[in-house]
């Protein structure tokens, strides 16, 4: 019998993968996701002496990682991960057939993200405030997560997508930014009030002394870098700690700025263009934390037991 082939070398065939991913138009989050997913497994196996492309690996690799107290949406996005990358490895003829096709995922908890109230994202905004006599590169950092927070807040726009945003992306006078790339590839354009493009134009207006004042890109960092996703990740931790906020996430904001949406009486069709959303399922999603107290205060003002 001919010998069957040896397995193929899974770490010196991931950055292929991964520039297949940025072929495909991935935004560069969703790369480093499945590329840190896929590292991390090889890495485990590595570990533990399992054999990668075994289906009883990939399950002890799940099951590990949900014990060690990782949320199951973690485990859920890297197990997915490694899927992807054995279904590329099986299309480019690198594997014969996929050993995880049929797999099926981790089973999620829907979980109930509660939005930041009022007083909360008034102590974040208040966070942001420069304190006298600051240098001009705190006061620049202070200008720039003032304008984050309020971009995220009223247009409920995706952490990556925010820090994706070029300078020619923003109408100020028109109050509007351009989301060129998605999730999904897909651009829309996004509405803002006056009080983000007050906060929008003082940064600005401070951005036009830094060292990289004339590159693309809306945000700059505070040493005379650029600025990352994992800048605005923990700039704005750094934010909401000051502000006395625990279990802060950036993806808070999302939650928060579609509740507010329909608690100001905001149309849901509106919310989902804005949001980014094509399913209404991704609506129920985010503002079902706060469904019932909407519907009380819309109970309230349609006034029903008047007989």
């Amino acid at each position: 019998m001919p010998k069957a082939p040896p397995p193929p070398n899974l770490t010196a065939l991931l950055p292929s993968w991964l520039l297949s991913l940025r072929a495909d138009r991935k935004s560069e989050q969703t790369v480093k996701v499945y590329g840190d997913g896929v590292r991390f497994y090889l890495r485990w196996c590595e570990r533990v002496a399992a054999a990668p492309l075994e289906r009883a690996s990939l399950r002890g690799w799940v099951t590990e990682l949900i014990d060690g107290a990782n949320a199951p949406a973690t485990a859920r996005a890297r197990q997915h991960a490694v899927r992807r990358f054995t279904a590329w490895l099986t299309e480019e003829g690198e594997l014969p057939t996929d050993p995880f096709l049929g797999m099926t995922a981790p089973k999620l908890d829907t979980a109930v993200i509660e939005p930041l109230t009022e007083d909360q994202l008034r102590a974040l905004l208040q966070a942001c405030t420069p304190p006298k006599g600051a240098a001009p590169t705190e006061t620049l950092r202070h200008r720039r997560d003032e304008a984050i927070l309020r971009l995220m807040l009223e247009t409920g726009a995706r952490a990556g997508e925010v820090v994706g945003l070029q300078v020619a992306d923003l109408d100020l006078t028109a109050g509007t930014a351009v989301i060129r790339r998605g999730k999904g590839g897909r651009g829309r354009v996004v509405p803002f009030g006056p009080h983000t493009a007050r906060a929008l134009d003082r940064y600005l207006r401070l951005r036009a002394h830094h060292r990289l004042a004339a590159t693309v890109n809306l945000w700059v960092g505070d040493r005379g870098k650029g600025f990352s996703y994992d800048g605005l990740h923990k700039t704005l931790k750094h934010r909401a700690e000051t502000a006395g906020i625990t279990g802060f996430h950036p993806h808070r904001m999302r939650h928060t700025a579609a509740h507010r949406w329909l608690a100001a009486g905001g149309s849901e069709g509106g919310l989902m263009a804005v949001a980014g959303w094509t399913r209404p399922d991704m609506l129920m999603r985010y503002t079902q934390a706060q469904a019932a107290s909407r519907a009380a205060a819309e109970a309230r003002t349609l006034n029903l037991g008047e007989l």
